[in-house]
């Protein structure tokens, strides 16, 4: 099923920007996290697995991931390098320079994606992205929101709140930078209608792409103790490919999906099951869209119950 027919997906965007296939390459830039190293907490959000992203690639260069993660690959000539393990913005500004200049100087890299929390941005850092996007780099903000509900935020251990968010949207904007906001579908205490609350905030702030993501109960964290006691329930795939695709019509057409669903394997994955196969959410997602409406298509209409 092609997406593009329905959904503004990160891929059609890139082609559209480049006139050829562009991946993203994800890198590990050795950072931590506020709320890992004592700063916020330990032990991270509620959902995340204490051993998650690539601590071996970290161990490599910059140089040396791109490489090894290009190699993976034989469909495109042309990449992202997106700065994802845990927050890549937390840092001194020279480190991050280095690092990023590492990756921007292949010739092949046309740009930067860095994932960071809303917290995690100074000035400084947004100033140094902005110089990356004056000299012709492509460059996304990526800043993992989850849920725009303060309550779910401390529920999560998430260590920040919305206005965090919103504070840092408006200083990234105002510099002309296009932010991605992360959003989790399927928190502890939420339902359909916290969700649409969440996207509708986020696109009152502004915003130039999004994520969804179910939740996914994944080993090694806080939730899968959770899970195991019967605490945390995992949506159903019908569940979330009918909220998933309401969320989408009604997101403006100008803004850029660049993810939908989220996939593991095991044995990081616990729960849901249907999280494991690759397709499974982004075919019945595509199903919906094709049967009831594109991106878009429910712009000004009242939410459905």
């Amino acid at each position: 099923m092609d997406l593009t027919r329905h959904l503004h997906t990160f891929g059609y965007y890139l082609k559209q920007r480049f006139g050829q296939t562009v991946h993203k390459l994800s890198l590990a830039g050795d950072f931590t996290c506020p709320n890992r190293d004592g700063t916020l907490g330990r032990g991270g959000c509620a959902f995340c697995n204490v051993r998650s992203f690539g601590r071996d690639a970290a161990e490599l260069s910059i140089s040396q991931q791109l490489a090894r993660e290009k190699a993976k690959t034989d469909r495109a000539r042309l990449y992202l390098a997106y700065f994802q393990a845990y927050t890549s913005t937390y840092a001194e500004v020279e480190t991050l320079r280095a690092l990023y200049d590492e990756a921007t100087s292949a010739a092949d890299v046309a740009g930067l994606c860095v994932g960071t929390r809303p917290d995690c941005v100074p000035d400084a850092a947004l100033d140094l992205l902005a110089a990356y996007r004056d000299a012709g780099n492509e460059v996304w903000l990526e800043l993992g929101l989850q849920t725009a509900h303060d309550r779910t935020q401390a529920l999560i251990r998430r260590g920040h709140t919305l206005a965090d968010y919103r504070d840092a949207v408006r200083r990234a904007r105002a510099r002309g930078l296009k932010v991605c906001a992360h959003l989790i579908v399927g928190l502890p205490g939420e339902g359909k209608a916290d969700a649409r609350a969440t996207l509708d905030t986020v696109l009152d702030i502004g915003v130039e792409g999004l994520k969804l993501h179910p939740l996914m109960i994944v080993r090694g964290s806080r939730m899968a103790a959770q899970y195991r006691r019967g605490e945390v329930s995992p949506m159903a795939l019908d569940d979330y490919a009918d909220l998933a695709a309401c969320l989408i019509h009604h997101t403006p057409p100008e803004v850029v999906y660049h993810r939908i669903a989220a996939t593991a394997q095991a044995p990081t994955l616990i729960a849901p099951d249907w999280c494991g196969p690759r397709w499974a959410a982004l075919q019945a997602i595509g199903q919906r869209l094709a049967r009831d409406g594109g991106q878009g298509s429910a712009l000004g209409r009242e939410w459905r119950p």
